[in-house]
């Protein structure tokens, strides 16, 4: 062995000797600290131990609990000394459980609550839970002062505190009902796409299909499987606004469902949509009443709805009076506030849309008043009538036609004038 490798082998191990009594002397020091720590009384200003639950001023029916005369500090130095992240869920936690259930103290097999803990003062420690608290359960607090670190040991042995926190019940409100169906219109045609159905309050998802029907005017009989039951229901994202498609093989010519059962809709013929009672509302309750809407059917429109027979009026300046399009058919409710806008120098406009008329007129109207000058009405081409038509796309396309390679159809650019 050379000269240099016996100089660093002895400057290594020298090293490594330098290293392993300082780590020997650190931990020394640090269980004296720890042990005079665990020996110390508690400070006189920490109180005594106490729990309680503080309702959220700013959130009704919510709450946080706190516990008093813990050593926060201690607390956190333990956790830290320790790397014991689990340490303040075992000295306070929150458990749930069915409002219903004896208040005695919880099973602490049921993992506690998530959420965070704040120092609120040197002896108050606040849990703040990580979820809204639900009406219907009961929420225990547990503080176990065996869990206080640095404590003396009458403190660790003074016993578990407990509090309870029931939610109040939420304000009654009343069952939800079918505020308004789109189209609005009393005279629907043959081939009619879909119907689109507003509930007062957030509905149940499941078992629509079963209290949704469509009735023959004259007989009253039930028409055999009219819509398009999907299995993923056709609602908006607050569930309180549902999509009924009738059934597209009920309405294409040379379509089997359409040559072997025939139409839902006939023409010159009456009908009634029904939802009844049944429907489910988000609460658990069913309606609070049935709802109708009769109508009668005309021809069929296949025709593709056409810009140029808009008619555009425009507002006058320093006003908020609504731009308006006057169509000669009923627009599909939903599509038309969704697919037409009005910008001003390529940005849009915010302001309020609207359908009346039985959604033959549309309105804007502007956020702040019109300034002088030019906008633009922008449509786009997927927009469409109550057959499903598009703006220059019918719904029902001829084989031959829909073989060939289409051209992407543009937005359709609308100006007019403030002035």
């Amino acid at each position: 062995m050379s000269g240099s490798r016996v100089v660093d082998y002895v400057t290594l191990r020298r090293a490594a000797i330098v290293a392993g009594l300082a780590l020997v002397a650190a931990v020394a020091s640090s269980c004296a600290v720890i042990n005079r720590l665990d020996n110390a009384p508690p400070p006189r200003s920490l109180g005594p131990l106490s729990l309680k639950w503080v309702p959220d001023p700013d959130a009704p029916g919510q709450a946080w609990v706190e516990a008093g005369g813990v050593d926060v500090a201690g607390v956190a130095i333990h956790s830290l000394l320790y790397r014991d992240a689990d340490a303040r869920y075992r000295l306070l936690s929150v458990r749930a459980r069915p409002a219903s259930a004896p208040q005695t103290r919880p099973d602490e097999s049921t993992p506690p609550m998530v959420g965070e803990y704040e120092p609120v003062a040197e002896n108050v420690l606040r849990f703040r839970p990580g979820f809204p608290l639900e009406p219907g359960m009961q929420y225990v607090a547990t503080l176990d002062p065996s869990q206080i670190p640095f404590a003396a040991k009458e403190r660790r042995e003074s016993g578990i505190l407990t509090a309870t926190y029931i939610p109040p019940a939420r304000p009654a409100s009343p069952p939800a009902v079918v505020s308004r169906v789109y189209p609005s219109a009393d005279t629907l045609p043959e081939n009619l796409l879909k119907f689109y159905v507003h509930f007062s309050a957030p509905m149940s998802r499941g078992d629509v299909y079963r209290h949704v029907r469509l009735l023959d005017g004259a007989s009253g009989a039930e028409v055999e499987l009219p819509f398009l039951e999907l299995d993923e229901e056709l609602w908006d994202p607050a569930m309180t606004r549902l999509t009924l498609f009738i059934d597209p093989g009920r309405i294409k010519r040379g379509v089997r469902p359409l040559e072997e059962i025939g139409p839902a809709l006939e023409a010159g013929k009456r009908y009634t949509l029904v939802i009844d009672r049944g429907l489910i509302d988000a609460s658990g309750r069913g309606l609070a009443e049935e709802f109708r809407k009769a109508f009668t059917v005309a021809a069929p429109d296949r025709d593709a709805p056409d810009p140029a027979s808009w008619i555009i009026t425009a507002p006058r300046p320093a006003t908020r009076d609504p731009v308006t399009i006057d169509f000669p058919d009923p627009m599909d409710h939903a599509l038309a506030e969704r697919l037409i806008r009005v910008t001003a120098n390529g940005t849009m406009l915010p302001g309020q849309i609207s359908l009346v008329e039985q959604e033959r007129r549309w309105l804007f109207t502007p956020a702040t008043p019109w300034p002088a000058g030019r906008y633009e009405i922008v449509a786009q081409p997927t927009i469409e009538d109550l057959a499903g038509n598009n703006i220059g796309k019918p719904f029902e396309v001829e084989t031959d036609a829909a073989a060939q390679p289409q051209a992407e159809l543009q937005p359709v650019r609308m100006p007019f004038d403030v002035r």
